[in-house]
């Protein structure tokens, strides 16, 4: 696997985290399909992913992910702000129902490190779709909105934008002729 594919995976994984961990706090008529979507979705891309022509993943290798010492620091960053901001959600400001918007809002922020670690600014699309969701997740829980709510803007949202930039990303294109 090249790492613009292990990057992907991980992509992937996360979206349908997201996704499966917000789904249970919508009603079930709604959490069913979604799940299911979700995990079609991750199927699909995963094979779909593979399925990428040769061509199309040798001219992205070099300006492929790197998971060099870059990486990691926005990686240990990302754990740090996470862990700090759950435990002042948790146990100062008592408002558990923010949880998951401060997660979106911190790993939609990642995002624009890893635009500049790995010189791939389309992340920054990502980077602050992500980052809003969490930020109006974070609104919604502290104002008293419905777990339900919450869970499908700061979480499940989340987790489809995650889906899509990897199906984005992935997308063949045909390449301009020349005369």
């Amino acid at each position: 696997m090249t790492k613009d594919q292990i990057g992907r995976l991980i992509g992937l994984g996360f979206g349908l985290s997201f996704i499966e961990a917000n789904a249970g706090a919508l009603p079930t008529q709604a959490q069913v399909p979604l799940r299911v979507a979700g995990v079609a979705a991750f199927l699909g891309l995963v094979l779909f992913g593979r399925r990428r022509t040769q061509a199309v993943q040798t001219a992205d290798e070099p300006r492929g992910a790197s998971f060099g010492g870059r990486y990691w620091l926005v990686v240990l960053a990302e754990v740090v702000a996470v862990a700090a901001g759950l435990a002042v959600i948790n146990r100062v400001l008592h408002t558990p129902q923010a949880t998951v918007g401060w997660i979106a809002a911190v790993v939609g922020v990642h995002f624009f490190g890893l635009a500049t670690v790995w010189s791939r600014p389309e992340l920054r699309t990502l980077g602050g779709g992500m980052t809003a969701c969490g930020v109006l997740g974070l609104v919604l829980a502290f104002c008293g909105a419905a777990t339900a709510l919450v869970a499908l803007i700061a979480g499940i949202t989340p987790g489809v934008l995650l889906l899509g930039s990897v199906w984005w990303s992935g997308r063949t294109t045909t390449p301009a002729r020349t005369a």
